[in-house]
């Protein structure tokens, strides 16, 4: 869901000051909770993002696997090209596939797509 949310924000192109470069120059890693840090150095547990229910207790583009980011892209690929067919895929990607479907939904009916 952070994945999702966080993409669909157009946040993972570096709008909303989520680029790792300009975090750094900023000193703004420790205050983010930034993934590539030591635990130790991350400070208190705290939601350090969110949008729409979908939240994160560290910087999102370092909690956000490539792993992830593939299978968005293959949802949506699925879904504009009409080839989504659950029977044919495994479990783990198919209960993926309807988180986003849902989070999709969601965000349609709430007219931000």
């Amino acid at each position: 869901m952070v994945a999702f949310h966080f993409v669909y924000a157009g946040e993972s192109a570096g709008r909303g000051g989520w680029n790792c470069d300009s975090c750094r120059r900023h000193g703004l890693e420790k205050k983010r909770r930034c993934g590539f840090l030591a635990s130790e150095e991350r400070g208190e547990v705290r939601i350090v993002w969110g949008r729409h229910g979908a939240q994160a207790e560290e910087c999102p583009k370092s909690l956000i696997t490539g792993e992830s980011l593939v299978l968005i892209e293959e949802f949506l690929v699925g879904r504009r090209l009409g080839m989504q067919n659950g029977l044919e895929m495994d479990a783990r990607k198919a209960d993926a596939f309807l988180i986003l479907q849902a989070e999709m939904e969601r965000e349609q009916r709430n007219g931000t797509t």
